[in-house]
């Protein structure tokens, strides 16, 4: 990788101030001309860049004429510092490559507060989104694949938001895991409010990303242009319980359309906090339940989860034949040879074979010229109830 130079990352810096993440226009403007030139021209120290659209361009200046191009870059710079942190730049070492698939609308740059290294982190990461409302059970679920995922050590990313996003990453701190909290505001700027112990914990023990600069607030539209960075960072996203019309479908459905692996936790058809789920997994999502199933489908060639089995029953370890046999003989009473060779469809001769070798493994008993099922032969061993 190239290395960026003090004067690009100040001007990068002062970009996250003047755009909005997600920016297109401005995305394409950078492949024709650098961030420095870029934020020369919004202040008027040099001519507007060529084919760029005068009215946008305008616009933009506007808000770049009330930043200090000169000293505010580095008083941002200075202060995600002394956070423990630092701002990551396309062509760092720590920049997630996986991050240029968002091609135009890629970040300008990431405020990125915590020790980890962004980049190592997000080779193997997940993201546990879903309701800020949800219920009890969407809590344990999102708690519970948060936990085993980190345990399994998979980085835990989501939002930060209440409810599912923030069960998410309590599991993983509880797990000592690894967990990233992509933030629509500076990450100096705790929001919810009410998780501002919760991100100071992550930003202990994991990463607090964002693409806006220190002090910044989160708007509505900052909310859902955060959901694309979540999709494009991660292998994989998991929604665990969404309405028709939730921010979390936006993300399942953006990395979706990004090639990522999209995956629901099914919950109550009678929910309509699982509504948007059910709706995701008739098209473009996979039923998961558990983390093993979400590793099978974002880990490696190998990575197979265990098949899930009902418990094995005693005549699940009979042949065919006999088990035909152990079918033809009724629930109550009984039935002579000849009638059990012409229920089961053998010959008389097999099936008395077969008798006596279900009489032998406890299954059948016999009076006189009449079989039936073993009086102590229960619906467990033989999947039948026997006898009265």
């Amino acid at each position: 990788m190239r290395e960026v130079g003090e004067e690009e990352r100040k001007a990068r810096a002062a970009l996250t101030r003047i755009v909005e993440p997600g920016d297109e226009t401005v995305g394409r403007w950078l492949r024709r001309t650098t961030p420095v030139q870029l934020v020369q021209s919004l202040v008027g120290e040099r001519e507007m860049p060529t084919g760029v659209s005068e009215e946008k361009f305008e616009g933009l200046r506007l808000r770049a004429t009330r930043l200090d191009v000169v000293n505010k870059p580095a008083e941002d710079l200075a202060a995600v510092a002394a956070l423990g942190g630092r701002f990551v730049c396309p062509g760092d070492d720590e920049w997630p490559q996986q991050l240029e698939d968002l091609e135009d609308g890629r970040p300008i740059g990431l405020w990125v507060r915590g020790r980890a290294n962004l980049r190592l982190w997000a080779l193997r990461s997940v993201a546990v989104v879903g309701s800020r409302a949800c219920t009890e059970y969407g809590a344990h679920m999102a708690a519970t694949l948060g936990a085993s995922l980190a345990d399994r050590g998979w980085t835990v990313v989501s939002g930060a938001a209440y409810g599912v996003d923030g069960a998410a990453h309590r599991g993983a701190l509880a797990a000592e895991g690894a967990t990233v909290a992509v933030l629509a505001s500076g990450v100096d700027h705790a929001y919810p409010r009410g998780h501002t112990e919760l991100i100071g914990r992550v930003a202990e023990q994991g990463l607090v990303i964002a693409e806006l600069p220190p002090g910044d607030h989160p708007t509505r539209s900052r909310f859902i242009l955060r959901n694309r960075l979540i999709a494009a960072l991660t292998r994989g996203t998991v929604v665990v319980e969404a309405e028709l019309r939730s921010g979390s479908l936006v993300t399942a459905r953006r990395a979706a359309g990004l090639g990522r692996f999209t995956m629901g936790v099914p919950g109550p058809v009678t929910s309509g906090l699982s509504a948007g789920v059910h709706q995701l997994l008739r098209g473009e999502a996979v039923v998961v339940t558990n983390a093993a199933e979400i590793i099978e489908l974002v880990g490696s060639i190998g990575d197979l989860a265990p098949v899930q089995r009902g418990p094995v029953l005693a005549r699940d370890l009979l042949d065919p034949v006999a088990s035909r046999v152990l079918e033809a003989v009724p629930a109550r009473g009984g039935a002579d040879l000849r009638r059990l060779a012409r229920d089961s469809g053998m010959a008389e001769e097999v099936t008395q074979g077969k008798l006596f070798e279900l009489q032998s493994l406890g299954f059948v008993q016999r009076g006189g010229a009449v079989w039936e099922l073993a009086r102590m032969s229960t619906a467990a061993s033989t999947g039948r109830q026997g006898g009265p």
